[in-house]
């Protein structure tokens, strides 16, 4: 697939959490290659290669997004290094999956914490800056899993759920502020963490519509839109990017092949 290039995000300064790899490093590279400058936050040290690698516009942060401390801390440090904070996407995040019954009430916490309590600590840590900036925009990554009931989601599934719903009322409070608040929704992507179930390539994913998984560089596109002026009338979205797959079932699953 030929690699998509995303809007103008000329200048923006963007916050990026779970930006090493995966989704996150891949909305990172469009933001810069778009001309905005990105802050990389991740507990994984690896995030400095993947700054370095998008050159001068880049910078990365060590950070513990359940941390309501750490949040202040980089805030502060992409205002040090860039001078405001235009945009947040709360990209980190766990998957892990188990049947419903079998889930403790320790690993349900645990998921919620980061899933959840992160993206909201993270909203709180950037409002107050983007209202006095005039505005700003806030991306949340969901889920399919967000949309629809999906087996062995559990824990996963009630907090991309909440980030939907949470995303909703920060838009509806925010509108006035220019703060717009939507979410994104990727259905099922290749990256490291799916890569042993989930292959690159066409036919590979027949689950879905478009018969394929989707690749980190059409969540960062999605991404750097909601980003962009390009969607200044947008909030309160949620931007589905699954291929299909919360549309309906496939013509083969519905004709039992």
């Amino acid at each position: 697939m030929a690699e998509l290039q995303g809007p103008n995000l000329t200048d923006k300064v963007v916050i990026v959490t779970g930006g090493a790899r995966g989704l996150g490093a891949a909305a990172a590279k469009q933001i810069v290659d778009g001309g905005g400058k990105v802050v990389i936050s991740d507990l994984l040290d690896e995030g400095a290669e993947t700054a370095a690698a998008l050159g001068e516009n880049a910078r990365f942060h060590k950070h513990d997004v359940t941390s309501e401390e750490q949040w202040k801390t980089v805030v502060d440090f992409a205002i040090a290094e860039f001078g405001r904070v235009d945009g947040l996407v709360n990209n980190a995040g766990v998957s892990t999956g188990g049947m419903f019954d079998a889930e403790t009430l320790e690993h349900f916490e645990f998921v919620l914490k980061v899933n959840l309590t992160g993206v909201w600590l993270g909203m709180r840590a950037v409002i107050a800056h983007m209202k006095e900036n005039g505005g700003g925009s806030i991306v949340n990554i969901s889920s399919a899993a967000g949309l629809m009931g999906l087996a062995m989601t559990g824990s996963y599934g009630a907090s991309k759920w909440a980030v939907r719903g949470m995303s909703k009322v920060a838009a509806v409070e925010l509108g006035t502020s220019r703060i717009r608040v939507n979410t994104v929704h990727p259905g099922m992507i290749h990256t490291q963490m799916t890569a042993a179930h989930a292959q690159s390539g066409e036919g590979n994913y027949p689950n879905t519509p478009m018969g394929r998984v989707g690749e980190p560089s059409e969540i960062g596109s999605a991404v750097a839109y909601l980003l962009s002026d390009a969607a200044s009338y947008v909030t309160g979205a949620e931007l589905a990017v699954d291929g299909g797959w919360t549309t309906g079932p496939t013509v083969k699953y519905v004709m039992g092949g």
